[in-house]
Parts: structure tokens; sequence; C-alpha cells
């Protein structure tokens, strides 16, 4: 069991004060106080709570991230970005996931609200404001992750998912794709929203064009797999001859369904496939999947040197809003055969 400061403070014969002074403040005690209780600390084998004092003094050095899957590899790289810079800023990062759930979002909030953390990096799940307004009232700090936003009183860091979606569809509609189809969902999130709508208006611009939506529960794998076999139908009846798919994930869940079974279907021959986040299995695939780059680790560092500045912001300041550009990594799954 662990030992109390009440146990120090009787073993040195002082109040729980003094003891407290000695953790905190020791050149507020005598010195020879000190080494009493100095003394009766080795005894017991006390070791300090931190967070404790932490949360006593409301001086957390604790950031928490809130991300929507903690197993999609770009959300990894984007916690070791966060992670590198706040260790050079004397912080750690604690993760927490919200598995694309917004019940799930709120209980965690609460809980960092409890904990008095430092700050929060939110990628939110959908609208996040009555949250974010209830953190900021108790003075902890957020940060709006992987999601712009038009309210001018919160930090964010985004990638321009628009312009990613538009370009993902140009690059299909340029190798003579014309009969597209949207993987993605839910499309509560914004950043799948944000990708569709580039895509339209990529479709809008080329007579002749179109592009159905394939709606996933999630942006996982296994939704990739469970939509790719019904993508594999559509292409053999010709309805469709590429797909873009909202995520790396989801892009390489349909590309295993479209490979497996007794009459695979050719990529690119059959149907074109591009997915998005550039993660390294998506190179990495049976047919190297093009992707839609985003810089994953500089999303995080951003994030805390925001975070970091708004710690510092007086109240009613305009906050910063920062959004990196998209890149196209093309690969064999959008090369002509």
């Amino acid at each position: 069991m662990a030992v109390s400061v009440r146990e120090v403070a009787q073993r040195a014969g002082v109040s729980v004060g003094t003891v407290s002074n000695v953790l905190n403040r020791p050149d507020q005690v005598k010195a020879t106080t000190v080494e009493r209780v100095r003394e009766a600390i080795a005894e017991l084998g006390y070791v300090p709570n931190a967070a404790a004092r932490q949360l006593r003094a409301g001086q957390s050095t604790t950031l928490a991230l809130v991300v929507l899957d903690v197993s999609n590899p770009f959300f990894t790289d984007v916690a070791r970005g966060a992670e590198a810079r706040a260790e050079e800023a004397g912080l750690t990062v604690t993760l927490a996931n919200s598995d694309e759930s917004g019940a799930r979002e709120r209980k965690h909030l609460e809980q960092f609200e409890t904990q008095r953390v430092a700050g929060v990096l939110l990628v939110p799940t959908a609208d996040a404001g009555d949250s974010v307004a209830r953190l900021r009232e108790h003075g902890i700090p957020v940060v709006l992750v992987d999601r712009s936003t038009a309210d001018a009183s919160v930090a964010s860091v985004a990638v321009d998912d628009v312009a990613g979606g538009r370009m993902a569809a140009e690059h299909l509609l340029e190798g003579g794709r014309r009969r597209l189809a949207f993987v993605g969902g839910p499309h509560s999130i914004h950043q799948v929203a944000d990708r569709y709508a580039g895509a339209d208006l990529a479709i809008a611009k080329v007579d002749g064009s179109s592009m159905v939506r394939l709606d996933t529960e999630a942006l996982t794998l296994e939704e990739g797999m469970r939509v790719g076999a019904q993508v594999r139908d559509m292409v053999a009846a010709g309805e469709i001859d590429a797909v873009f798919a909202a995520n790396d994930l989801l892009a390489i869940g349909v590309q295993q369904a479209l490979l497996s079974g007794p009459h695979p279907v050719s990529i690119p021959g059959d149907v074109a496939l591009v997915g998005y986040d550039d993660i390294s299995f998506a190179a990495a695939a049976v047919v190297p999947i093009t992707s839609v780059r985003q810089p994953r680790r500089a999303i995080g560092t951003t994030a805390v040197e925001l975070l970091l500045a708004e710690r510092e912001a007086v109240e009613g300041a305009t906050r910063d809003h920062v959004v990196f550009q998209p890149e196209l990594v093309a690969r064999a799954s959008t090369q002509p055969s």
C-alpha cells in the first residue's frame, strides 16, 4: 500500500502542511525540519503523487489528444508529431480514442476536464462546439486537429480536404475514368464530407462523368472489404471504372475484396483505385495504391505549437487557423494498363 503524506508527517513529528512545504517550497522551512521530513520520506519509501500535486496547483503537464480511430496509422503519426513537440516543452501526451462516436468523445472530454489537463487536442467526430466551450470555460485550452473551423476564437490545424478530394477525382478523370464510386462514411465526419465535395466539384467539370456514393459505417479496413464485394459486382456490370476511398484503410479493404475469390478484378485494368492519407500500408499493398498525402507528423507538431500559443493568448484574441495543402502520390493502382 502506498505511503501517505499523513504517515510521513506523523513519522517526522510535523504537520501535513509542513510536509507539503518541504516537497514544494523547502526554502520556506527550517533546514533541520527539512532534514527530518526527508529522513521520514526515505525511511517510509514515500513517493510523491505528481498528478495530485499538479491538480492541486492547477498546473498539469499533460496534454490530451482525442482521435477518431487509434488503430489508423494516420493518427498514430499525428500523435508522434504531437508527442515530439510536447516533450520539447516539458509536457506529455495522453491519447484517447473516440472510435468515431460522439458519445465516447464527450465521455473522454468530461474526464479530461475533471483531470484539469494542460490542454486538449481534439479531432472532433462532428460539431464539438459545446464541449469545446465547456473546456475553455474551465480554463482548459483547446485546438481542433484535422479539422478547419470558421470560429475565429478556436485555433485549428487541418488539411484542405476539399482540394484533396478534387485532386483525387481529377487524377482518375485525367486517366480516362468516367464512372467513379466514392467509398466512405459516415458523412457526419467533416473530413469525409469535404473529400466527397471536392471530388464532386471535379466530376461537375467533365461531361459524361458520374460518381455514386457507397456509404460505410466507419473508416476501417473491415468496412472497405464489406463494400468491396459490392464494388466488385458493379465493376463486373460495367457501372463503375474507378474508386475513390475516403481513406487508405478503406482503399486497402476494397482492394483485398477485389483481388480475392475465384474471379479477381484487375487493378487498374478493370478499375482504378485512389485512397487518402498515404499511410505506409498503401505503398506496401499488393497493388501499390495511389493516395492523397497529408503531412501527418507536421499536423501533430503544429497542433501542439498552437496549443502552447493558446495557453498564453488573451481573451477575445483571434486564434490561428493553419491549413496544409495535400499532395497526390501516384502508384500502380491508377496507372494505365
